[in-house]
This record gives structure tokens, sequence and C-alpha cells, in this order.
């Protein structure tokens, strides 16, 4: 460690180079305990580890802050690409969004995430072992956390705010929060916090033809104002989502991408996920849909709650409270248990199903259809499809097709306790093509009542 006490001696000794020079040399070393000074550093240009370091720590004395300067330049504030054994802890990261404003629309279909946005807060590349807990960021123009091909990540104890850019358009582009990207394996997330994030809080991400990113822990973790998705598992396997806690998902208003079909979502699923379970997670206040489970499959969602008080009208971009949906052409909708959720004040529906052999048992649906679909008529877009009119008026729907065809089937709906709108007559509904015969529909408690 006699590296680290010198390179203290030659800040102290009045050494000509800049704050931002004296941690770029510190990182230059690829080992060892490096320092951040006091206060605040400005920087212009990225810092970045040595390719190949190990066994480093980047830590904070108190108050200590990197912030990018309105010049800055750079994929990220601090790079660390090719290295083992990482640690950053304790210090704060301004990204100065405000001063260097920059709106970049989304990337090429094929195009990795962390080789379009810039500007992001950390970034790893194919690293292992590598840990963020303790810091702080703010006002960050791409993501707080990148990682790419990284094997072995935790992020904990962090706190996201005021963070993401927007497209050309003033909605936001998904960014501002942590991404795991192109194959990152064993990844945890837990017990941060995250205000005011203009796209995705936490979430997943790989292209068609990337690996898959797998053995993920999502937990305890907090969101007030997310305007897109809190948590969105996407082209994952083996993902745990469990007490995570949030509300105003899907505000402000004026940053939801609906042209580019953004639609807040609490717990979002895209891509082809299987093997994960979704359990114990309390969201309130989604102006979108709480579960969206597009490519999930033979996983678990239970003993999760959801609950709008407001009525319909505070919601514009209001759904259903879980919605299947099958737009990854490679994967089925199949084997999902939904069991033990409590849905409250649902705009539309409250489960939309497609697909065989899933189990959606013992939940607690109430104040279902809080739009009154379909005796409101048009002011609700209750007639969301002409040839199949009841969809938006049940409390739980099987449906025949989503993106692609994929008839309800083999699907048991049992012990659920439905209550709103009409729903004692309304309370499980089948499109035109679904035989309920072929489904295992019983024991439900259904009771109309008003949903206010």
């Amino acid at each position: 460690m006699r590296w680290v006490a010198l390179f203290f001696l030659v800040i102290g000794a009045g050494c000509s180079r800049s704050p931002s020079q004296a941690i770029q040399a510190g990182l230059d070393m690829g080992t060892g305990t490096i320092r951040l000074p006091e206060g605040i550093t400005e920087i212009n240009q990225e810092l970045q580890l040595r390719p190949g370091a190990e066994n480093v720590e980047i830590s904070g004395t108190p108050g200590a802050t990197l912030r990018a300067g309105r010049k800055f330049q750079g994929r990220a504030m601090l790079v660390i690409q090719d290295a083992k054994n990482v640690k950053v802890r304790g210090f704060q990261i301004d990204g100065n969004r405000t001063g260097i404003d920059r709106r970049a629309n989304l990337p090429p279909s094929g195009t990795p995430f962390y080789q379009h946005f810039p500007a992001s807060g950390i970034l790893f590349i194919n690293c292992q072992n590598v840990e963020v807990s303790g810091v702080e960021f703010r006002e960050i123009t791409g993501f707080a956390v990148l990682a790419a091909m990284t094997k072995k990540i935790t992020v904990e104890r962090v706190v996201v705010r005021a963070s993401g850019s927007r497209k050309s358009d003033n909605t936001n582009n998904t960014t501002g929060g942590i991404l795991f990207e192109e194959g990152t394996d064993d990844f945890t997330v837990r017990d941060s916090e995250f205000f005011k994030i203009g796209g995705n809080a936490i979430w997943t991400h790989s292209y068609h033809g990337s690996p898959r990113n797998q053995r993920g822990l999502i937990t305890g973790n907090k969101f007030e104002t997310i305007a897109r998705d809190a948590i969105q598992v996407g082209h994952a396997s083996k993902v745990r989502v469990e007490n995570n806690s949030g509300r105003y998902i899907g505000y402000p208003f004026g940053e939801v991408d609906i042209a580019g079909q953004g639609i807040p979502v609490g717990i979002d699923t895209a891509g082809d996920v299987d093997a994960s379970v979704y359990a114990d997670n309390h969201f309130s206040e989604i102006n979108g849909k709480c579960f969206d489970l597009d490519g999930f499959h033979d996983g678990e969602v239970r003993g999760n709650t959801c609950v709008n008080q407001g009525g319909p009208e505070e919601y514009p971009n209001g759904n259903y409270m879980l919605v299947m949906n099958n737009t990854y052409p490679e994967m089925r909708s199949e084997l999902i248990t939904i069991s033990g959720n409590t849905f409250d004040g649902g705009k539309y529906g409250g489960i939309f199903a497609i697909g065989k052999r899933h189990r959606i048992t013992g939940n607690k649906l109430r104040r279902m259809n809080t739009s009154r679909c379909n005796e409101s008529g048009a002011a609700y877009q209750c007639l969301w499809s002409a040839d199949e009119p009841a969809i938006m008026q049940a409390g739980i729907f099987l449906g025949a097709r989503a993106e692609r065809i994929d008839p309800s089937e083999a699907i048991t709906v049992e012990g659920n306790e439905i209550r709103g709108h009409k729903m004692a007559e309304r309370c499980v509904m089948t499109s035109k093509i679904v035989l309920a015969s072929k489904n295992a529909i019983r024991h439900n408690t259904c009771i109309s009542e008003d949903p206010k």
C-alpha cells in the first residue's frame, strides 16, 4: 500500500496535477486503494481504471464528489473494463445533467446500450466480481450504473436521484437507473433507493442473439416517481424480484414514452424470461400496468400487492393490473403460477391471460373495472377490440392472442375473490374462440359492488 501514501503525499505537496489527473494516476496503477479527495472534483473526460486491473478499491473521503463539467465527454464518469475484484464505495457522483443536457433516441436494433448512451455514472465492461456500495448518484444523463458482459456484480445501498435523459420528442429514452446487459451473470441490486428516474430504475436487457442475463436478485429496493418501469427483467433466466416497494410509477405524465410504447409498469418483462419469481413486492399509484409478463414463462408471480386509490380519470395510461404477452417469437406463455396477489383499483380488469397450463389461484381482485366498462361508452377506451368487446370489462380474461395467437388452454382459475363493477356476471370471461371447457374455472367468489 506504499504507493497510496505517496499518491496522497504528491497531492498534498502541491503537485501541478489537477485533482482529476491525480485520481487518474491512481487508477493507472491497476491495484490497491484509490481514495477520492474531499469536496468536489470536476472532470471533463471519463476516468478509466487500467484494463486488466485486479484487487482495487475506489472509495471516498467524507463529502467526496465526482462532478461532470459542462464540457464532459465520455461513456461514463468512471469506466472499469476487463477488471477483477473491484469495489467502488462511499462517495457521490453528480452527472450535471442540466449543464450538459443531451438528447438521445434509442439505439438502432442490435446495438448494446453501453455503446450508444454517453455520460453514465459508472460503466463496467467484461468485469468479474465487482461491487458498488454506498454511492449516491444524482443528475446522471445516462445510466447510474451500467454493466455489460460482467460476471458477479453487486450494487447495494445506493441512492439514485433525478436522473435520465430524453429523446428528441422530450419523452424518456429508458436511461437514469441501473442496467445489466449482454449476458451479465450473477447480479444483485439490494436495499437501494430511486427517486425521479426518467427511464427504467432497475433492468436487464439483451438483444436477440445476445446471451441472456441470468442468476439475478433484485430485493429490498424502493422506488418513487418513475416515468417508465420500476423494474424490468429482460431476456433473462433465474431472476428473483422480491420485497421491493414503489409508488407513483408512470409519473410525471409528460415524460412517459407513449409513442414508443413505453407504457409504465411496476415489474415488467421482455424477451425470453424463465425460471424466475416475482414475490412479495408492493406498489401503489401505477399509471400503467402493475405486471407485464411479456416473454415470461415457467415462473411465479405471488404474494404481491398493487393498489390504485384514485378514479379512472387519474390514470390516463392505466391498463389491466397484470397482463401476459408473447412478443418474443421463440417463447411460449406456459406454466406461470399467479397466486396470493392482491390487486386493488383496476382501471379495467385484474388479470389478462393467454397460453397454456397456468395456475391463477387465491388472488384478491378488488375494485375492478373502475371505468365501468362497457357501460361508460367511449370515455375510457372500453372497446379495445371490436372483435372482443368483453376484454376490458372482465375481472379475469382468458384471451386468444396478444402479440401472437396463443389461445388460453388448460389454465386453472380457482379460489380467487373478484369484486367490482358487475363482477358477479363478468368475473371470469373468455375470448370468443377460447373454450371455457378446456380450462378449469371453479370455486371463485364473484361479487358486484361499486368500485369507488
